[in-house]
């Protein structure tokens, strides 16, 4: 039995992906880069250890990995107040916790963006931890956060939920189990082919079905 969710943050609570897709492509630009934006889309869930390399080559992370990232978080600064919670984000959280689980917000991005998303849903108030950038060596598809998250709660056995296939194969090297919701633009066939134990459409669809799965009422 599950002890402990593990929420991914960035597209999964907060709507964020489009934001993230579209500043990485200006900081590529800045470079003289211009990678197709769906093929940025299709890598946002991946830390910007990873993106830089599985989008414009290992080349150009030894040249340019450090600026990349820097460039990338000045143009998201610039339009961070764009983004909104998920409807029924707060609301999910409050059940989860409700039913006795410990409750991580689990993300690698910088300090100041997941203290901004946790005030955006109340979640410093809900959450036993969060994470941050400052905690992992290496972002999803590695298994590093997911195995913080659990450290921070002395988690025994945990439950991931997340909007990308990178989340689903990051939880999968520590066989934690993930819920997906189709929030970060991935179709239902691309997270179960990557691990996904079910799939939902919206964060209220996941709220109306949790009896059915793994953060279902201890007695149901």
């Amino acid at each position: 039995m599950a002890d402990t969710a593990i929420f991914d943050v960035d597209g999964t609570l907060v709507d964020t992906n489009y934001q993230h897709a579209l500043a990485w492509y200006r900081a590529f630009r800045r470079f003289d880069m211009t990678p197709p934006i769906w093929r940025i889309h299709r890598a946002i869930g991946m830390g910007g250890d990873q993106l830089v390399p599985e989008i414009a080559g290992q080349n150009a992370e030894e040249r340019h990995g450090e600026e990349l990232r820097d460039a990338w978080e000045e143009e998201f600064d610039a339009m961070i107040d764009e983004v909104r919670p998920f409807d029924g984000a707060r609301d999910l959280l409050v059940e989860v916790k409700r039913r006795g689980f410990r409750l991580v917000l689990a993300s690698s991005g910088k300090k100041q963006h997941v203290e901004h998303f946790l005030d955006l849903i109340g979640g410093g108030e809900v959450a036993d931890a969060w994470t941050t950038s400052d905690d992992v060596e290496a972002s999803k598809p590695e298994p590093d956060l997911v195995q913080t998250a659990l450290q921070k709660v002395a988690g025994a056995s945990g439950v991931m939920i997340g909007d990308s296939t990178w989340d689903v194969i990051a939880a999968k090297k520590l066989d934690v189990p993930t819920i997906a919701v189709r929030t970060g633009g991935f179709s239902p066939e691309e997270l179960t082919d990557a691990g996904a134990i079910s799939v939902f459409d919206s964060l209220r669809e996941l709220l109306e079905g949790l009896d059915g799965g793994p953060l279902a009422r201890p007695s149901a």
